[in-house]
């Protein structure tokens, strides 16, 4: 069992704070785990991305040219990256920021789901990470909703601990709502 992801967004949408949940995720798991970030040197606004691999054994190189799965937040991303995703593969795009009406991606599955507006509607935009984290283990089944829960406690400064309950919010409804779309 080996499954890895590229989440791609912009800096300040929490791109390496949701790797990094995921990440703890699986070491709750009992998995290995590979989090390997990259950022511009803007500090709000310049690009963000990080590939996160989940393996019951080795991981092996923590560099992926084309992920089996995308998670990407802005349009940007999608445009630079969405055509590298694996045949077979998933892409999960942030559909409040990112328009694929002109999208061209046979063989990989995508996936939209308004994940700016959950969080908006949770009552905080910068809760698009959890979203969008809570879209992938649902849509993968690579972690249950439990370990990115218990998670939470380890990629969250203890500071932010207060919030925990609402990123748990927007971790289901994330879930939920990606599950939504995926039927229709």
């Amino acid at each position: 069992m080996r499954h890895d992801v590229f989440i791609a967004g912009y800096g300040g949408q929490g791109v390496l704070l949701a790797g990094n949940l995921l990440s703890y995720a699986a070491l709750h798991e009992n998995l290995n785990v590979s989090f390997f970030p990259a950022y511009g040197v803007e500090k709000r606004g310049g690009a963000a991305m990080c590939t996160v691999i989940i393996s019951a054994g080795d991981t092996g190189s923590p560099v992926v040219g084309n992920p089996s799965v995308s998670v990407l937040l802005n349009q940007l991303s999608f445009d630079k990256y969405a055509a590298r995703v694996k045949r077979g593969g998933m892409c999960v795009v942030n559909s409040t920021l990112v328009n694929t009406d002109h999208a061209e991606l046979p063989g990989i599955e995508l996936i939209r789901v308004p994940m700016n507006q959950i969080a908006i509607d949770l009552g905080d935009v910068r809760m698009v990470n959890m979203v969008a984290c809570g879209a992938y283990a649902a849509l993968t089944g690579v972690l249950p909703s439990l370990a990115l829960h218990e998670a939470l406690k380890k990629a969250l400064p203890e500071r932010n601990h207060a919030l925990i309950p609402a990123n748990i919010r927007a971790i289901n409804t994330g879930a939920a709502v990606a599950l939504e779309q995926r039927k229709s």
